[in-house]
This record gives C-alpha cells, structure tokens and sequence, in this order.
C-alpha cells in the first residue's frame, strides 16, 4: 500500500475547497435566499393578521422556524466557505466564533488546551470544527448560560473536545429526539460516527450541559494514521 505525497494531498485539499466553495454559492442564491424572500412575505402577511385570529399563533410558529432555518443555513454556508488555513488551527478557529456571532451578552467564554497539540487530518479536523461549533453556537445562542468552556485535550491515546456550560440545559425528549425543523444534534452525531468518533451530551435544568467528542488517536492525528496503515502493510 503506497500513502499519498505531499502533492497529491494538497491537490485533493484544493478540490474539495472549491467544491465546498461552490455548494456553499449555490445555497446562498437558491435555498437561502428563497427561504428569505418567504419569511419576508409572511412577515408583512401576518401584520395584517388581526391579533385574536386563531390561526395567527400558528402561523407565528411557521415564521419562527423559517427564521431559525435561515439562521441555521448562515451558519452551515460559513463553515462551507471556511478554508484550510481557517479551521487548520481548530482551537483557534472556534476561539473566534464568539466574535463571529457578534453577541452582546456578557458571556465568560473560556478555551483550555490539554497536552501537546498534534497535526490532524484535514478531513477529521473540519469535523471537529464543524461539531465543535455546533456547540458553542448553540450554547452562547440558546442556553442562557453565563459561562461557556471550551476544551480540546491531547493524548496518546485519543482527541477529546469538550464544550461545557452552566445554562439551562437541554430538554430529554429533544436531547433523544431532537427539534423539530432543527437537525444540530442529529448532524453533530453523524459527523461524529463518519471519524470513527463518541460523542456523548450530557445536560441537565440544574448543572448546564456538556458536550463531549472523542476520536481515537489513530483516527484523528496524521502521524498516527500514517504509522497505523503501515503497521497494517507490515502485518499484512
């Protein structure tokens, strides 16, 4: 088994960029903008809605939920048009989101390296953004918290990410079940099965909620991918 060089992997890294590059257009002029142009006209709808109409808190509902959707796409269209040299330091890129988001709340927003940083995969590392920010967002967004912790530890043996905070928790049946319209969670643990990964939430009204990924090492840092194929072109 020959691994890839150098240049065959900055190669693949640039095309897979530009493909990115281009969904994240593509949603920007169709989905997004649509979804858009709706909630506008629904918006200017409902203000000639009478405020004792029944059907008027149903329709509030819809126009939440569009309102959310789109802010959902915003967010998915900026990690599709993230680059390399963007997230290549995932600590520092999720260190930004705060800033990012531009919110005007007092938040003590903490970041915490364990251990030794090690190179990871491209691959690996834009699912760990991915997720990490999911998480961040949905805890500086939806949590009422005061204080959110991020902590990303390295060993021998596994990468660990682990978002923390003292908010109001998540309700059980969405922690099970998810929100309708909403696909965060659901999406946080696909990509954290696609690397091989764990992820485990932890939440509750009285102690906030944690996030917790870990990816195994051989997994997640390119040296011990690279030792891990060999070993296996050795023994096999």
């Amino acid at each position: 088994m020959t691994l890839p060089d150098t240049a065959t992997q900055k190669n693949a890294e640039a095309v897979r960029l530009e493909e990115r590059a281009r969904i994240a257009r593509e949603l920007h002029d169709t989905l997004l903008q649509t979804f858009q142009s709706a909630s506008l006209y629904l918006g200017a709808a409902l203000d000639r809605i009478a405020q004792d109409s029944p059907v008027k808190p149903q329709l509030d509902r819809v126009l939440e939920i569009m309102r959310q959707g789109i802010e959902e796409a915003r967010n998915a269209i900026q990690g599709l048009r993230s680059s390399r040299s963007q997230t290549s330091n995932v600590v520092v890129a999720l260190s930004r989101i705060q800033e990012e988001l531009e919110l005007q709340v007092d938040i003590d927003f903490r970041v915490i390296i364990a251990g030794r940083q090690k190179r990871l995969l491209p691959e690996i590392e834009h699912e760990i953004y991915r997720i990490g920010r999911e998480a961040v967002v949905n805890a500086f967004c939806h949590s009422g918290a005061k204080r959110v912790e991020l902590e990303l530890e390295y060993s021998d043996g596994e990468l660990c990410l682990r978002i923390r905070d003292n908010g109001r928790g998540i309700d059980p049946q969405v922690l099970r079940e998810g929100r309708d319209g909403h696909w965060g969670l659901g999406g946080m643990r696909e990509r954290a099965t696609r690397i091989g990964g764990q992820l485990k939430i932890l939440s509750s009204a009285s102690a906030g909620t944690e996030v917790q990924l870990s990816v195994p090492s051989s997994m997640a840092f390119e040296r011990s991918v690279a030792h891990h194929r060999l070993a296996k072109r050795c023994h096999g």
